[in-house]
């Protein structure tokens, strides 16, 4: 069974777009449930962004990066398309 966790700034993401809990917790489960089987990955809507860096949705606006690290997906960040945008600049 893989896992999830969030970072800091993942955390400090959620509680400054005030997003309902409940829902990205559901969102980061049914990303691990469905990791490791790609045919899944297009309805969950996990899409890679990077070479190590994926995507996956929460709601209609709202996108959660993470990092699959071994037996774990990292969550650590969280907004809407601009959001993420920038943050993939940042990460160069």
């Amino acid at each position: 069974m893989i896992s999830v966790e969030a970072t800091e700034r993942f955390r400090a993401c959620l509680r400054k777009r005030k997003l309902d809990r409940d829902e990205v917790f559901a969102a980061m489960n049914t990303a691990a449930s469905s990791w490791g089987r790609p045919h899944t990955h297009g309805g969950v809507g996990i899409r890679r962004l990077r070479k190590n860096c994926f995507e996956c949705r929460c709601g209609r606006h709202i996108r959660l990066i993470f990092w699959p690290e071994r037996a774990r997906l990292l969550f650590d960040f969280a907004g809407d398309h601009d959001d993420v945008q920038a943050y993939l600049r940042n990460q160069d």
